[in-house]
């Protein structure tokens, strides 16, 4: 059965970033409401002379926005450019995936932020090293990287020595 969202129902409502830069509204997860198992999907506007959430790329959700109101410029792998009302803009899983959006307008950017909902995402933030697992929001360094073994060298000790005698 379709579900229709009707955008002047839709209420935005300001995030609460400690990062003044960074300042925009959002709807509730709309998927919430639709039941999707898919897809996650939201209403986001931007205001002006402010940037979207830091530059990122996820390596297990493609997205599509689509812009309903305003411009902005866009920074992705390929550069910067300029997106208006009417542009859908599609992002890949991966570095080349990557995107951020500065209202560089003097009126809110309107867009739909449209993503394919897995149990787990990795996110990745280029600028600062960062890594977000998704949904959990546990943010780690990538400095903190360390090889698959790491912390492995006592195996033996954690099992019972007449276990470890069987052959």
């Amino acid at each position: 059965m379709p579900f229709i969202h009707k955008l002047a129902d839709i209420e935005l409502k300001q995030n609460n970033s400690p990062a003044s830069d960074f300042l925009w509204k959002s709807s509730l997860p709309l998927e919430e409401i639709s039941k999707s198992k898919y897809l996650h999907f939201d209403i986001k506007s931007l205001f002006p002379d402010k940037f979207s959430y830091p530059y990122h790329f996820h390596r297990n959700a493609e997205e599509l926005f689509v812009i309903l109101e305003g411009e902005a410029t866009l920074r992705s792998p390929k550069g910067y450019q300029t997106v208006s009302k009417g542009d859908m803009i599609f992002f890949e899983e991966g570095l080349e995936g990557a995107h951020q959006f500065y209202n560089h307008g003097d009126q809110p950017f309107l867009y739909i932020d449209l993503r394919t909902k897995a149990n787990v995402d990795v996110c990745e933030y280029p600028d600062s090293g960062k890594i977000n697992i998704l949904p959990a929001m546990d943010i780690f360094t990538k400095d903190a990287k360390v090889p698959y073994y790491t912390g492995e060298e006592g195996v033996r000790e954690k099992w019972p020595e007449e276990i470890l005698k069987k052959k």
